[in-house]
């Protein structure tokens, strides 16, 4: 798959396909260079999806009182950040 199609990819298929990668992997019959491949392209699916996470973070505001109990949006900050 090129790497341009990877980015375009939907979300929800990218992690379709990173399920059905990791159930190869475990396929013992597969050669290394095959799961070497197959690998590869999870590592790339795993960054495209992140990528994606990360935008849909940025576009998420939150509301929140300030000290008056007016409501403030504010943008998204994740747990751990």
């Amino acid at each position: 798959m090129a790497e341009k199609k990877k980015t375009e990819m939907e979300f929800e298929a990218a992690m379709k396909r990173i399920d059905e990668i990791s159930l190869r992997l475990e396929d013992s019959s597969l050669t290394l260079d095959e799961s070497l491949a197959l690998y590869e392209e999870g590592v790339s699916l795993v960054r495209v999806c992140r990528k994606k996470l990360e935008e849909a973070e940025q576009k998420i505001t939150c509301l929140y009182p300030d000290e008056n109990g007016v409501m403030e949006e504010k943008p998204f900050e994740a747990e751990g950040e």
